[in-house]
């Protein structure tokens, strides 16, 4: 039985515990498109550069709505929202299923990214229930359902989705779900007041209502850190977006992978991308704890990295299976360290009332950039002749890239973490 008390730690585990289930179905439902290219392409007779269009679509329609979604989650209840998003993702799953023209399907799969802006929602309800010393683990442990989000969706698309009449069916079951969560999201899940679990609030007994302020909104953009978060955020969403809509088709044909060659391969190297979630997230952590730079330099040396095992990964030889399995395995371990420190250092120079907004924002930026990864990805592979090529380009350029704005932000994280914990401390102290 679930604990009455909000501020229980059964009860702020169980919260997590829906959460990751949310996101852990909403994202097998969202990737799960990246292993079934070849069975959608058949269907509607696609090339590369319309199935491209077909993922920056979903992409374009998410970007778009991040930052209303944002504003929402910060005026209003979060809970009620989140819900009406999961519901959202079912029902447009189901629609997508159902079309049977490119055009519709392109159309409804489009709609599918309105519920894709639904993240900043959840992230700002856990930094209400954890502390900063807490967050980036807690983040870790909710970004596991990428990953695994993608496992669940290759092993649908692969083997499932043949043996129960074609890649429609599993949009049914996918959808289904989402209306699922929404019930679990609305009756299970209560909301936090914001700030609440902010060091200089502990232990008071009432908590004073922080409410959305167009002024604090504005702060977001004179912190410095966050125009390395935003510019990092742009870059650094171009190699994830490449690696889930053409990684599949990559080894396919170029590597020339069967189903259960493409499973062997890729499910430990997702099981190992899963782990480095949270890696990232307990590091970040740890050295938060000694030094307000320590979110930003586990970042760094993840993308670095990152972008020197994928390239050596890449470049190995066909007939070295083995070893190009290792070096994507190397990528696997780098590759994630950085996402629960951004969301968490977000919240670390953000007062409480615009989280939501500040993340919605960065997102909306990313986004910005990760709207044309498909598309450009596909018209460079129809212009060179050569999938290696372009994947390979675009996730090493960006991942650089990424790398030197974080080397910028290590020049700004002290003085924004250490201004926004004056705040509190002036609020608290006021209340």
């Amino acid at each position: 039985m679930v604990p009455m008390s909000p501020q229980s730690s059964r009860y702020r585990w169980f919260v997590v515990i829906i959460f990751f289930f949310f996101m852990l179905l909403h994202q097998t439902d969202k990737l799960m498109i990246g292993s079934l290219q070849v069975q959608i392409s058949e269907t509607f007779g696609l090339d590369d550069f319309r199935w491209g269009l077909v993922n920056s679509g979903a992409l374009a329609v998410s970007t778009i709505l991040y930052p209303l979604w944002g504003y929402l989650y910060d005026r209003y209840a979060r809970v009620k929202l989140l819900a009406l998003a999961s519901f959202i993702w079912g029902a447009t799953t189901w629609l997508n299923a159902i079309v049977r023209t490119y055009t519709g399907f392109l159309i409804t799969r489009a709609s599918t990214g309105v519920d894709d802006s639904s993240y900043p929602g959840i992230f700002t309800l856990i930094a209400d229930y954890f502390g900063p010393d807490l967050r980036g683990k807690v983040y870790g442990i909710l970004q596991l359902a990428q990953p695994l989000g993608f496992l669940a969706g290759l092993i649908l698309g692969q083997m499932v989705a043949p043996m129960i009449g074609g890649w429609r069916s599993v949009f049914y079951i996918t959808g289904g779900l989402g209306i699922v969560v929404a019930l679990l999201i609305y009756f299970g899940v209560r909301e936090m007041p914001r700030g609440k679990a902010e060091p200089e609030f502990e232990n008071m007994p009432e908590m004073a209502t922080f409410r959305f302020s167009w002024a604090e909104a504005r702060e977001i953009f004179r912190k410095r850190t966050m125009w390395f978060i935003f510019l990092q955020g742009f870059a650094g969403v171009f190699p994830w977006n490449v690696i889930t809509f053409f990684f599949f088709g990559y080894l396919e044909t170029e590597r020339g992978y069967d189903s259960n060659a493409i499973i062997g391969t890729m499910a430990p190297v997702i099981l190992i991308l899963a782990a480095g979630y949270f890696v990232g997230g307990y590091l970040g952590d740890l050295l938060f704890q000694h030094t307000k730079k320590g979110r930003i330099l586990i970042s760094s040396a993840g993308v670095l990295l990152g972008a020197i095992f994928i390239y050596l990964a890449m470049t190995t030889p066909l007939d070295r299976p083995t070893q190009f399995f290792i070096f994507m395995c190397l990528t696997a371990i780098f590759m994630p360290l950085s996402s629960a420190n951004v969301i968490a250092t977000v919240y670390d120079v953000t007062v409480p009332e615009v989280r939501s907004t500040a993340q919605a924002i960065e997102y909306f930026i990313e986004n910005s950039g990760a709207v044309a990864a498909p598309a450009l990805t596909g018209a460079l592979i129809v212009s060179s002749g050569n999938r290696t090529f372009a994947i390979l380009s675009i996730c090493v350029i960006a991942w650089i890239l990424c790398f030197l704005f974080y080397l910028g932000a290590l020049f700004t994280i002290e003085r924004d973490t250490n201004a926004l914990r004056a705040q509190m401390a002036a609020r608290a102290k006021a209340m």
